[in-house]
């Protein structure tokens, strides 16, 4: 079976091609991995790379309650105990670098959110005070966004320092990198707007900062083709990602393209869907791995047929800590339960049952 193969990524050998999938799940207080997200993790280790939940790189970065952050010394050494707790159950972890741009709220952070231009999003921010219609964002001028590039490298050193195995640049879902790639959002006339190339600039920009303190094969991208989250759309998104997708494989010792496919059926892509993974496979040269609604079997197919290098599971990583070991012996799945995705506590976090040993060894 393709999916429990190992997979050499760069530095690292995979003991399979599952990937845990960053996921938001809100059990950060201040912004401060604690040890409850340390076990939660290190329940999940045996998946061939764990990508964190999005960590935001700065305080204005933040648009979700209780999101963990990157860019502070206590934040730092939250994830330290969340890397050695990982290491020791023999795991891999990423950290994915973070900014939600417009996609918040002057509530988390007491400043009007910023994006590319003063384009606020459709729908309302969720705040412990209730939902909260988004604010107008503040365009950013072209020293912001050399602040922020220098954000995301500040980040990726504080990443490095916590001993993690990699960092992922999160460019996708309609957050900031995304709101830059992306027309909809992005109506610039200076070198970050207008053309595919200037759109993309901020994008590339990050990705050398943060290369430059991590080197080759520990730095991956994260994009959302098909758009449509938090309100992000694109005039011709096969034009902008196939572009980005080109570009991406100049950059030398990229670990990972990450796409992440529209919402779809509960059995995943098939035959029948045009979809982001099969659009960016014949262009990018690089190890690509593709999350979106997938089960166990298409993930399998996807693989056969060569669709992706590895495949991103969320929901049934949430709970099944011991996925890729189920998978191996045939045993049921639990079924996450959507309640308690964003609850704080243990219930619904580190509370999922893993397999009796006996089963696991049969």
């Amino acid at each position: 079976m393709k999916l429990l193969e190992s997979y050499r990524l760069g530095p690292l050998l995979l003991p399979n091609r599952l990937v845990m999938a960053p996921l938001t799940r809100n059990r950060a207080p201040d912004g401060v991995p604690n040890e409850m997200i340390a076990t939660y993790y290190a329940q999940r280790a045996s998946a061939g790379l764990i990508v964190s939940e999005g960590t935001q790189v700065a305080p204005l970065g933040q648009g979700y309650q209780d999101t963990p952050g990157i860019y502070s010394d206590e934040q730092r050494d939250g994830w330290r105990r969340v890397t050695d707790a990982v290491h020791a159950a023999k795991g891999r972890i990423f950290a994915q670098l973070w900014h939600v741009g417009r996609v918040s709220h002057s509530y988390y952070h007491g400043q009007t959110p910023v994006a590319p231009s003063a384009i606020a999003p459709e729908g309302k921010a969720y705040t412990p005070e209730g939902m909260k219609p988004y604010e107008t964002p503040r365009a950013l001028s072209t020293a912001d966004i050399r602040e922020i590039v220098d954000l995301f490298r500040h980040a990726a050193t504080i990443a490095k320092d916590a001993k993690f195995d990699g960092v992922e640049i999160h460019s996708a879902n309609g957050y900031l990198i995304d709101q830059f790639l992306q027309s909809g959002s992005n109506q610039r006339n200076d070198e970050y707007g207008g053309s595919v190339e200037n759109r993309s600039r901020f994008l590339f920009e990050i990705v050398d900062a943060v290369k430059s303190v991590w080197g080759d094969g520990r730095v991956g991208v994260r994009v959302s083709p098909a758009g449509g989250m938090n309100g992000i759309h694109d005039a011709n998104p096969e034009e902008t990602f196939t572009y980005v997708a080109r570009r991406l494989n100049d950059v030398p010792g990229l670990a990972y393209l990450h796409v992440v496919e529209a919402p779809v059926p509960s059995e995943g892509p098939d035959d029948h869907a045009v979809c982001a993974t099969d659009m960016l496979r014949p262009v990018f040269k690089g190890t690509l791995i593709s999350t979106g609604g997938y089960t166990p079997e298409t993930a399998e197919q996807a693989l056969e047929k060569g669709r992706a290098d590895l495949i991103g599971f969320g929901k049934l990583f949430i709970a099944n800590p011991d996925l890729p070991e189920r998978i191996r012996t045939g045993a049921p799945l639990n079924n996450p339960d959507s309640k308690t995705f964003y609850t704080p506590g243990e219930h619904g976090y580190v509370d999922y049952p893993s397999l009796e040993p006996a089963h696991a060894g049969s």
